[in-house]
């Protein structure tokens, strides 16, 4: 029942995606790259021009762009930054003044466990530990406004195109390996079982979680 404003960068996958929802004249597929300021801008006023305000920001925008290197270079931890955290703030800071009119709203952030255990790259870790680190930060100062700010940080997890089919079809033995090494049940994670926590913080029964960042 919900009417959505997405961005992406690539027309075609935004809109397959609309058209594969019940309605989908009740959506809007923003084209724009968000890691320029003025893309995070016009998505932000084209959406809420079309929906008349916003109830529910869910951020999944996110990623390390390969950069393995232990010496990031200035042009590369700027750009993790840009990805996984500014775009983000922004978008917030234009949207809560919105939910403070309207008396509550929501803001979900997807992270990583990477945050809490530094179990990727360097830039990686970095940038995903600022983020909880905003997360909580953020969290504290919106509650007493009625705006629950929360994250969710997932271990390895399939889904379409992200990083772990990637790796399982570049390099099966690799992710063999790290399945049998590093997961605790031995079987990779799915985003179907990570969607469920999304909706639960969503909801209602997530009005005393501000602040609060779920490993999962």
């Amino acid at each position: 029942g919900a009417s959505l404003a997405i961005s992406g960068r690539t027309r075609e996958k935004l809109e397959e995606l609309i058209n594969d929802t019940k309605n989908p004249t009740s959506h809007l597929a923003i084209v724009s790259d968000l890691s320029k300021l003025s893309g995070v801008r016009e998505f932000v006023q084209k959406g809420l021009e079309f929906l008349g305000g916003v109830d529910i920001i869910l951020h999944a925008l996110g990623g390390g762009y390969g950069f393995k290197e232990t010496m990031l270079s200035w042009q590369q931890i700027e750009l993790l930054h840009k990805i996984n955290l500014y775009a983000g703030v922004e978008i917030n800071r234009l949207a809560i003044p919105k939910m403070i009119n309207n008396q509550g709203g929501t803001i979900i952030h997807v992270g990583s466990i990477a945050s809490q255990e530094a179990v990727g790259s360097v830039g990686y870790n970095t940038v995903k530990a600022a983020l909880a680190a905003y997360v909580r930060s953020l969290g504290r100062e919106m509650a007493a406004s009625e705006i629950i700010v929360t994250g969710i940080l997932p271990g390895s997890f399939t889904a379409p195109g992200n990083a772990m089919i990637r790796l399982q079809q570049e390099m099966p033995g690799v992710y063999n390996s790290f399945i049998k090494e590093r997961l605790p049940r031995k079987k990779m994670g799915s985003v179907e079982e990570i969607i469920p926590l999304i909706c639960l913080l969503a909801s209602d029964a997530g009005s005393m979680m501000s602040g609060c960042c779920v490993p999962i």
